[in-house]
């Protein structure tokens, strides 16, 4: 569609029947705009003078119906297509890399239905989250998704990748929160998944389309709810080291609930945690939340007490965790979150109890042993806990990476590449919960060897066009 010939101003005409002239743009500006996400690489090509992939033509649909009668067109065409919701993921998955049309969702945010007694809000997938969490709270509820990005990111996104909220220990993910979506299919068809999300009624639809952001695009999404705590209470210990802290942390989550458990390495407490709440000790710091009714609260806290002094940890009382739990979004605040000229990128993967301290050993010496010479940093935290299992959030921090952009971009792909690996090697998988996008699509054959076949099955079955955000989860 880069040549703007007779056939490219009717297909712009179709669009423009489809969803209304002024919800439909090929300005230059305001394409460039989509040429961004919170990638690493693509504010690098940025910073650098280079231009990123832009769409072709920008399309606002408001309703259901209208995404429908747009993909209609461009299944047609042949023509693809790249979802946008807030442009705040960070693994260039919204980046329209094919040009096409870039779809974005945003008017798609309309509150649907809000059932306390039933315990369940629907809503439109364009909605930012924030937006939603304070619709829910005004009636006393929660939905109990508090990401980081909440205020910037779409209800879309956040199924789209499969996300994660830093209550999950208690509440999960997205996959668990999702009761139902409408979706529409790469053909335009409109269809919903069935009305629960637990049965034997022949294979759940809903982890097709939960986690991919390639197989269709989420319309409408309900959620459960849960009534606002009677009480949160936030508690902090110090362990010797992470190898302890591990070990405790296991134990706590196979016995109580906790919403919190964020344990931190050594060179993340003398950095990042210090550097926040002024905790000026070395060791693993733990941050620990529990929350519901006051007498269960009670029995839980005094169960964490009794395992965490049996692994020896130091008791912080509540107030560092209190301020962890006020500043968690400062964390992510310029001046605190590493930026550019930097470059950095976190490595999360999730495993079972019994490979995660592995992994995160070996994705450490991958990344400190063969990019020493750029001065690499090395920081981690585990932030999302199982009964089963955890997930490690590693950050890799190089302070002076090569200023050509084509040299950064190979430097950040090996890095990626080791510390992705490694993490492969001990039992992980390429992601927990910021999803592959661009940054990881080339590892996902490696992921799941023979297995690939049922995804790739699935997506030439719904997409046999490929035009739904093509290059995208290896598809």
């Amino acid at each position: 569609m880069q040549d703007k010939s007779l056939m490219f101003y009717m297909i712009r005409s179709e669009l423009e029947d489809a969803v209304g002239v002024e919800n439909v743009s090929t300005k230059e500006i305001e394409r460039a705009v989509y040429s961004v996400d919170y990638f690493w690489l693509s504010r690098k090509w940025q910073d650098a003078g280079e231009q990123g992939p832009m769409p072709d033509i920008i399309v606002r649909p408001g309703t259901t119906e209208e995404v429908s009668k747009v993909m209609k067109i461009a299944n047609y065409y042949k023509i693809p297509v790249t979802t946008w919701g807030g442009g705040s993921g960070s693994q260039g998955g919204a980046l329209p890399v094919a040009g096409g049309i870039l779809l974005d969702i945003k008017r798609l945010d309309k509150l649907i239905e809000l059932n306390t007694e039933a315990g369940f809000v629907t809503c439109e997938t364009g909605m930012i989250f924030a937006t939603l969490e304070d619709l829910v709270n005004e009636k006393g509820y929660s939905v109990m998704h508090l990401p980081s990005c909440m205020t910037c990111c779409t209800v879309g996104g956040a199924l789209a990748h499969n996300g994660i909220g830093i209550l999950s220990t208690k509440y999960g993910k997205m996959d668990d929160m999702c009761l139902s979506l409408e979706v529409v299919l790469p053909n335009g068809d409109i269809i919903n998944t069935l009305p629960v999300p637990k049965h034997s009624s022949g294979p759940n639809l809903i982890p097709f389309f939960v986690g991919s952001g390639t197989l269709g695009i989420m319309t409408k999404a309900k959620f459960k709810i849960v009534r606002q705590p009677e009480t949160r209470i936030h508690h902090a210990f110090l362990f010797s080291d992470i190898h302890v802290g591990y070990q405790a942390c296991r134990d706590i989550v196979q016995a109580v609930k906790p919403s919190i458990v964020r344990l931190f390495d050594e060179a993340e407490t003398v950095s990042i945690i210090k550097k926040i709440i002024g905790f000026e000790k070395r060791g693993s710091f733990l941050n620990l939340t529990l929350e519901g009714y006051e007498k269960v609260v009670a029995a839980e806290l005094e169960i964490v007490l009794d395992i965490a002094k049996k692994y020896g940890a130091e008791d912080l009382g509540t107030e560092y965790g209190e301020k962890w739990f006020q500043n968690r979004i400062t964390f992510f605040y310029p001046d605190n979150i590493m930026d550019l000229p930097q470059m950095f990128g976190t490595l999360d993967t999730v495993a079972t109890h019994d490979n995660i301290e592995k992994i995160y050993r070996a994705m450490k010496a991958a990344v400190e042993d063969n990019f020493k010479e750029y001065g690499v940093r090395f920081i981690s935290h585990s932030s999302h806990w199982y009964d089963w299992g955890a997930m490690n959030y590693s950050r890799f921090i190089i302070d002076n990476p090569p200023k050509d952009p084509e040299e950064a971009l190979r430097l950040h792909n090996q890095v990626w590449n080791c510390g992705v690996r490694a993490a492969l090697a001990n039992g992980g998988v390429l992601n927990d919960h910021h999803g592959v996008g661009l940054k990881l699509s080339r590892l996902v054959k490696e992921q799941y060897g023979p297995a690939i076949q049922v995804l790739q099955a699935l997506k030439k079955e719904l997409d046999p066009n490929g035009i739904m955000n093509p290059y995208k989860l290896g598809l």
